[in-house]
């Protein structure tokens, strides 16, 4: 029997009758939008990963710096907070490296269950915290940790079932989506607790530098989005019709990231076509900035009982532990 020749035009046909991948789907959504715009969590391809891991090395990010202070010279003193055998889950957890100084500080930690979005990026850096810590069990979950979650079951003899989310990601959400996702995580903790830190308002020179470093570091952060597009969506962006903007917009106390059309342009995704004028935008990322008071009255909404909290002595940036009840 001969080999069937190839339909390239049927190919293509199957393709677009393919279901969208969360990424195409909500890109296609975003485009589609009056104010274009697409969410952050698809920063995080292992390109992506790695980029933001040298963000946080950056001499203008003081956020990771100020934060991995706190955590080192509070250690003790958030150790007895969580208490012995915990069972430490962190949402979003990137490379997996804030968490060491938790583990390192903990009497008998017993389980670590890191949750994120890029599984490569996730299941690499685990391998190499099972290496460093193998008194610890690491189960990796795979997952969007703002949706529904369904958590290994907690063994008999743990201690509290703690939540670790680090790095102001609580500011990359809307006011009404970190509101749920303080409930979906009060769901999940119910008996133990959350460590959350969060970035505090400040100086807007401060903030302008940390996200336009001299490098380019985070230019290139923003722009790896619509290259991550390309490969995986068959999108046509051109990388050097779009540039990378970054402002604090005060009444908000948010810093906005953008991309930016140098020129007037389309995009095909799908088989559509997406005009952008010179100076249109898509809006990739918020990061919302916090009072403490602030961030301890949206705790209580989301049902946590606020406790200790921890800052820094200039004030940049604040820990807080929040007990579920």
């Amino acid at each position: 029997m001969g080999t069937p020749a190839f339909n390239l035009h049927a190919f293509r046909a199957a393709q677009r009758a393919a279901p969208l991948s969360d990424f195409a789907r909500e890109l296609f959504a975003g485009l589609s939008l009056g104010s274009r715009s697409i969410s952050p969590k698809f920063f995080y391809d292992v390109a992506g990963s790695a980029l933001f891991d040298r963000i946080c090395e950056l001499p203008e990010y003081y956020p990771t710096r100020t934060e991995v202070r706190i955590l080192t010279e509070c250690a003790d003193e958030i150790a007895a907070q969580i208490g012995p055998n915990a069972e430490i889950v962190e949402f979003g957890a990137g490379s997996l490296t804030k968490v060491r100084l938790l583990l390192d500080a903990l009497e008998a930690p017993k389980r670590y269950v890191p949750i994120d979005i890029s599984g490569e990026h996730l299941e690499a850096a685990a391998a190499r915290l099972r290496a460093d810590y193998p008194h610890v069990i690491v189960q990796p979950v795979v997952a969007d940790y703002t949706m529904p979650l369904v958590l290994p079951s907690r063994d008999k003899g743990a201690g509290q079932r703690v939540g670790f989310f680090p790095g102001s990601t609580l500011g990359n959400f809307s006011p009404d989506e970190a509101l749920a996702f303080l409930q979906l995580a009060h769901r999940l903790l119910r008996g133990g607790g959350l460590l959350l830190g969060v970035d505090l308002v400040k100086d807007p020179a401060l903030l302008h530098a940390a996200y336009n470093d001299a490098q380019g570091v985070t230019a290139a952060f923003n722009l790896n989005l619509l290259r991550r597009a390309n490969a995986e969506l068959d999108t046509d962006f051109d990388l050097g019709g779009f540039t990378h903007a970054a402002f604090y917009n005060s009444p908000m106390r948010r810093i906005e990231m953008h991309l930016v059309s140098r020129r007037a342009q389309t995009v095909t995704l799908d088989g559509q076509r997406f005009a952008f004028e010179e100076g249109e935008t898509i809006h990739t990322e918020n990061s919302h900035k916090f009072t403490v008071e602030g961030l301890r009255t949206l705790a209580v909404k989301a049902g946590f009982r606020p406790a200790a909290v921890w800052t820094d002595p200039d004030h940049l940036f604040s820990v807080h532990w929040l007990q579920a009840a």
